[in-house]
């Protein structure tokens, strides 16, 4: 049994959905204590008790002391099942983060699945559906598994009632991969999303960004959403290079100029083009768990990126409590390089 201890580090929910992740793939029970300790409501909050519940359902778990605001649980994990899952957070909870729980599990299981989750799927303080399909996935293609998305229903907060589905193809040995090096840049799209709101917000926020960068016009969209439970707001700049794609984001909130929603993200993207390296620092807290499973089986990994975040720090600690692996962090300047290898 390994126990977790939930304060730790950043002290937020990553550590939870990190620790059954790995419970999952490795087969070792897990005690998580000191639930989300460092945040201001602590305990398990409606996402992380879906995320448990789904954990233990593709895998017939034994659970204890899982509930709402609970700040201590056992998961002891079974069988991975691969097969057809649907889930609802029951509130604007981040469906890409529960999503995120079970993924590693079922791109290593036998047989194909499909998952539905409903919630929310842009979330502040949470990658959006567009980050899963347009950057994470293609790079966990390059590891091995295959993650296609379906269609999203868009879901803000604090309104919810998104959903997206996506069909999982496994692969139980991963591959080796090193993303050292970006490439030349080949596309860039800024997308201003609004729901419920007036258009000329988004038009807005483009507009400044236009300004700002001088970039062709045929960059820009501005798209109204149909069928949101709530209002949202949510501008996107996507870079694509040869190796990596990249995506920053900004939300709109009540009281929230459109103009400083659009200054947010650009200034977001310019402090990843002001360095060389091809990983930014949300990219680098989700793959270091799939290379790290890489690892375990005895595939080296790397990455460049930006210094770590005290998130990702604690993200390896948790993983290093689970997997056979070695993780050196090598300095240059203001560029980390990540190399993971069985221990």
């Amino acid at each position: 049994m390994i126990t977790i201890d939930g304060s730790q580090g950043e002290g937020g929910g990553q550590i939870v959905r990190s620790s059954l992740a790995l419970s999952l793939v490795t087969g070792k029970p897990v005690t998580i204590e000191n639930i989300r300790a460092g945040r201001k409501k602590p305990g398990l909050l409606r996402q992380h008790l879906t995320a448990t519940q789904f954990a233990a359902q593709i895998s017939d778990a034994t659970i204890e002391g899982v509930e709402l605001g609970s700040n201590r649980f056992v998961f002891k994990p079974g069988v991975v099942q691969a097969g057809e899952y649907r889930f609802s957070v029951g509130s604007a909870g981040s469906t890409t983060l529960v999503f995120q729980t079970v993924l590693p599990a079922l791109m290593l299981a036998e047989g194909n699945s499909t998952v539905e989750i409903h919630g929310g799927t842009h979330n502040p303080f949470a990658p959006p559906f567009d980050f899963l399909t347009n950057v994470y996935l293609p790079l966990l293609k390059e590891l091995g598994p295959t993650v296609i998305p379906g269609e999203c229903q868009p879901g803000f907060y604090p309104a919810g009632g998104g959903s997206f589905r996506m069909n999982i193809s496994p692969c139980q040995q991963l591959h080796p991969f090193e993303l050292l090096e970006r490439g030349k840049l080949v596309r860039r799209e800024v997308r201003a999303v609004v729901a419920k709101l007036p258009k000329h917000i988004a038009e807005r926020e483009c507009k400044l960004i236009a300004r700002k960068t001088d970039w062709d016009a045929k960059c820009f969209v501005c798209e109204e959403v149909t069928g949101s439970s709530g209002p949202g707001n949510v501008v996107m700049i996507e870079l694509e290079f040869e190796h990596v794609t990249e995506l920053f984001v900004a939300f709109g909130e009540i009281g929230k100029k459109a103009e400083r929603v659009a200054n947010a993200v650009i200034q977001a993207a310019r402090e990843y083009i002001a360095t060389d390296a091809p990983v930014g620092a949300y990219l680098a807290d989700q793959l270091v768990l799939p290379m790290g499973i890489a690892a375990h089986q005895g595939h080296a990994c790397a990455f460049r990126t930006s210094p770590l975040t005290q998130h990702t720090k604690t993200h390896i600690d948790v993983l290093q409590r689970f997997l056979e692996i070695e993780i050196v962090i090598e300095e240059t300047g203001d560029v980390r390089t990540v190399r993971l290898c069985k221990r």
